[in-house]
């Protein structure tokens, strides 16, 4: 199940309960609250009304009341308690956004912080944690500041407006001032990324978020065009990006469907099938790792740091391997 649908469901699963707690509310309040579109809920409401229990037939199905004015459940085919967590699922939900209050950019960290609290208190933990924590340190934890850069990009994406940057260009060495016209934050191998029109190269560019020097939300309203707001994937996020290094890759007639599954441009292709290829990326270390996978399947051609890395990594497993064999 893809990520994108296991989150409808699990949003489906608790729109029952949440309506049977909040008779009468409006769509739109609603919607607020939920962090989806009206169009969304609304959708999500049609799906609803067509499900329910064996028989399929009045009396089993749920039964709402909908409009964009009110929202009431009628029947909720059992399903009326919200979902509760597990101790495992808890922890990993703790773990997960203290991970994204770590990523800069990722989320609004007083909200997680604040989203911790709750589920912390809901597991009995959060009275034990203040009788051993000082007091000035929880004070500092909720009254967390934000990284300017990180606020000023949510910021503009939040209130839909353009942004002044000063970026450094690592592969170039090179720091340069662009407008752009902010469409979402992606998070990618551990760095987050701002992923924006920029105006002077006229194309998708993606800025990582701690190579940004600076950040200033501009009055005018951000208006990436119709292209740059197609959301196929993270990975191909990084085509067309000349801010970032490019892979040059031998790739053997038995890994070409590799080619279905990453963003690569095909150079060339030789009789016996294998092609050669270009890939961009984002970190040299995920690169290096990518390739290794294939074993003899993908040789790199270039840059000469991605050569040496991939090398290095490759000794070093041969060497673990006679090691254990010694």
């Amino acid at each position: 199940m893809s990520n994108r649908l296991s989150s409808r469901l699990s949003r489906l699963l608790n729109l029952v309960p949440y309506f049977i707690a909040n008779p009468g509310m409006s769509a739109a309040e609603a919607a607020a609250e939920l962090g989806v579109t009206t169009t969304q809920l609304m959708s999500d409401l049609n799906q609803l009304w067509v499900c329910g229990l064996p028989g399929y037939g009045p009396g089993d199905l749920i039964d709402l009341s909908f409009s964009e004015e009110s929202i009431e459940v009628t029947f909720s085919a059992g399903i009326d308690r919200p979902l509760r967590l597990t101790s495992t699922e808890a922890t990993a939900l703790l773990i997960a956004l203290r991970s994204l209050v770590e990523m800069p950019g990722m989320v609004d960290p007083s909200a997680a912080h604040s989203a911790i609290a709750k589920i912390e208190d809901a597991a009995g933990t959060a009275a034990a944690r203040a009788a051993v924590t000082p007091a000035s340190e929880r004070a500092a934890v909720e009254d967390v500041a934000e990284d300017p850069v990180a606020a000023a990009v949510r910021s503009a994406l939040h209130r839909r407006r353009a942004l002044h940057l000063t970026y450094y260009s690592a592969s170039r060495d090179r720091v340069t001032e662009r407008t752009v016209d902010p469409v979402r934050i992606v998070l990618v191998d551990n760095h987050s990324y701002l992923q924006a029109w920029c105006r002077q190269a006229e194309g998708v560019r993606l800025f990582r978020l701690d190579r940004i020097d600076a950040a200033t939300e501009l009055d005018e309203a951000s208006t990436p065009p119709a292209q740059a707001l197609v959301r196929d994937s993270n990975l191909e996020l990084f085509s067309g990006d000349a801010s970032l290094p490019q892979a040059r890759l031998h790739i053997g007639a038995d890994c070409v469907w590799v080619l279905d599954y990453y963003p690569m441009d095909v150079a060339t292709v030789a009789a016996d099938g294998s092609v050669e290829a270009t890939m961009s990326y984002g970190a040299l270390e995920w690169m290096a790792r990518l390739v290794l996978g294939f074993g003899s399947g993908i040789t790199v051609l270039g840059p000469p740091e991605l050569v040496h890395e991939v090398r290095r990594r490759a000794v070093e497993a041969l060497s673990a391997y006679e090691a254990v064999e010694a």
